[in-house]
């Protein structure tokens, strides 16, 4: 924890144990002034942590809707794996290269967009005056206050485009790039979808694997499953046990599906021969 958001943490520590006289601490005029004006913008603590769980929460699932679906159609161990690890590298760098061109294409957008509310600020300012009046208005501002705040907004061209974006638009600036929620996604992936395959891999070298390998995979996807509810509760801090349930029930579910589809592929093939 650096010193730029040892300010933030308190707050959120407070908020988390409802302990007022903490927050009264964190919000100390000095403390807040500082934060505001002396200090770069903080990356807030999990700000990556979605893309990590979503690629983490994907990467099980599928991996081990693959180990699933094979096992029910009676695959080899040796296919299990070649199917296994086609699916980890190739749909998580898929699922890795959709991420950066969905934020990229935000950033773009919202760059286009900013774009466009200053070159209207500059060439029509009567009809984006009226738009800030107009806003203001939906806030709640009356008569001479309401003239005051439109005249402050307008004031600052920064803060009037960034009125325009956010409560004309609706468009939030993200400080993350798009390279490294693609890296972390893909990170997620690769990282936490591969436990289910491990005990097709350790079934070469450890007997016991051998021996009870789809078994063993079930309860090695259900501990990376609940590592990631604990990830997330981290973060959300919901109660463990809810988090934990949710992602184990997506994560059966798709399992349970993937199983029986191999399972019927396999009964259908064997009547068919």
């Amino acid at each position: 924890m650096t010193k730029k958001n040892t300010r933030i943490a308190k707050a959120q520590r407070a908020f988390a144990t409802k302990d007022i006289e903490m927050a009264r601490k964190a919000h100390k005029s000095s403390l807040i002034h500082r934060q505001i004006h002396e200090e770069e913008p903080i990356l807030m603590k999990g700000e990556y942590l979605g893309e990590f769980v979503y690629g983490a929460i994907d990467g099980t699932v599928t991996t081990f809707a693959v180990v699933a679906g094979a096992t029910g159609a009676a695959l080899s161990s040796g296919i299990v794996i070649i199917l296994g690890f086609a699916n980890l590298l190739a749909d998580g760098f898929s699922m890795a290269c959709g991420n950066y061109l969905s934020e990229k294409t935000q950033r773009d957008f919202i760059k286009k967009e900013r774009q466009r509310e200053e070159w209207e600020i500059e060439n029509i300012p009567e009809g984006e005056i009226h738009e800030v009046r107009e806003i203001m208005k939906k806030k709640g501002f009356k008569g001479k206050d309401l003239e005051l705040a439109v005249k402050v907004i307008t004031s600052n061209k920064k803060v009037w485009i960034d009125t325009m974006m956010s409560d004309e638009l609706g468009l939030l600036e993200s400080s993350k790039t798009p390279w490294k929620t693609a890296a972390v996604t893909y990170f997620g992936f690769l990282a936490i979808g591969i436990i289910p395959l491990l005990a097709y891999v350790f079934s070469y070298f450890f007997p016991i694997f051998n021996k009870h390998t789809f078994v063993i995979a079930i309860v090695m996807t259900a501990i990376a499953l609940t590592v990631i509810g604990l990830i997330k509760r981290y973060v959300t801090k919901k109660a463990w046990w809810k988090t934990i349930l949710e992602t184990l029930f997506i994560g059966g579910v798709a399992a349970v599906l993937a199983y029986y589809v191999g399972y019927f592929l396999r009964w259908v093939v064997s009547v068919s021969l």
